[in-house]
C-alpha cells in the first residue's frame, strides 16, 4: 500500500491547500482534478486513503465510491459542499468512512483524516479475531461477514455495528452507544445516521438469514441482536 493521501478536488486553491496542510503533518500527498483519472490511478497506487470531492469533471464522487468499493477496502472520506446532501450519502451505502461539509477548516480535515486512519488501521488488531453468533459469522481481520455460510458485503461502519452486537447479544445498545463505538468524531452524525446505518445493515442480514429478524428495533432506547 502506498502512504500516500490521494486528494480528488477539482477546485486547485483548495486541493493545494489541502495538500499543504496534509505535507504539514507529514502525509504524502497525490491530487487529482477530473474523475476520469481516479479509479485507474487507485488501481496501481493503492493509496493509503482518499479525500473524495463530491461534485467532480469526468465522473461524480458517487460513481467513483462504487466503483472503488468493488476492488478496495481503502479507506474513503467524502468532501460536499451541501450539509442536507449527508444524509443522502448515507442512505445510498456507498461505503465512505466519513463525510465533511464545505466549506472546512483544513486542519479539521486533517484531524479527520488522522482519526480515520487510526481507527483503520487499528481494526486488524483485536485480539479476538473470529466471533459468532447464531447464523452470524465474523472475521474482524479479515473484515469479513458470513451469514449461514454466505458472505455479506457490509460497509466499514455496517461491520462496526454488527461486531459489537455480536461481542454483546441481547444487549441493548442506545444510538448514542453505537455512535460512540462507531465514530470518534459527531460532528456529522446523528441519530438518523444511526438509523439509516441500522436499517441498510438489518436488510442485508435479512436477505440472508432463515432465522427471521436479527437485529430488533426497541422502541425508545435503541437496537440490540436476538
Amino acid at each position: 500500500m502506498s502512504e500516500e493521501i490521494l486528494i480528488v478536488e477539482d477546485e486547485p486553491k483548495l486541493a493545494e491547500l489541502l495538500r499543504d496542510y496534509l505535507i504539514q503533518s507529514q502525509y504524502k500527498t497525490h491530487m487529482i482534478a477530473n474523475g476520469l483519472d481516479v479509479v485507474s490511478w487507485v488501481q496501481i497506487n493503492s493509496p493509503r486513503l482518499i479525500l473524495l470531492d463530491l461534485m467532480l469533471p469526468g465522473k461524480d464522487g458517487l460513481e467513483l465510491c462504487k466503483e472503488i468499493r468493488a476492488f478496495s477496502s481503502v479507506p474513503i472520506i467524502m468532501m460536499t459542499a451541501k450539509v442536507d446532501e449527508i444524509d443522502r450519502l448515507l442512505g445510498l451505502q456507498l461505503g465512505a468512512d466519513d463525510y465533511i461539509c464545505k466549506p472546512y477548516s483544513p486542519r479539521e480535515v486533517v484531524a479527520r483524516v488522522a482519526t480515520v486512519l487510526r481507527r483503520v488501521e487499528a481494526e486488524p488488531e483485536s485480539e479476538q479475531s473470529e466471533l459468532s453468533y447464531r447464523s452470524i459469522s465474523l472475521d474482524e481481520s479479515r473484515f469479513s461477514c458470513e451469514v449461514g455460510g454466505t458472505k455479506v458485503e457490509l460497509t466499514r461502519v455496517e461491520f462496526r455495528l454488527i461486531l459489537a452486537m455480536v461481542r454483546r447479544p441481547g444487549n441493548v445498545f442506545s444510538r448514542d452507544q453505537l455512535m460512540d463505538l462507531v465514530y470518534t468524531d459527531r460532528r456529522v452524525v446523528s441519530d438518523r445516521t444511526i438509523d439509516s446505518h441500522i436499517k441498510n445493515l438489518r436488510r442485508k442480514l435479512n436477505e440472508i438469514s432463515t432465522e427471521g429478524d436479527l437485529i430488533h428495533s426497541i422502541y425508545g432506547v435503541g437496537y440490540k441482536l436476538d
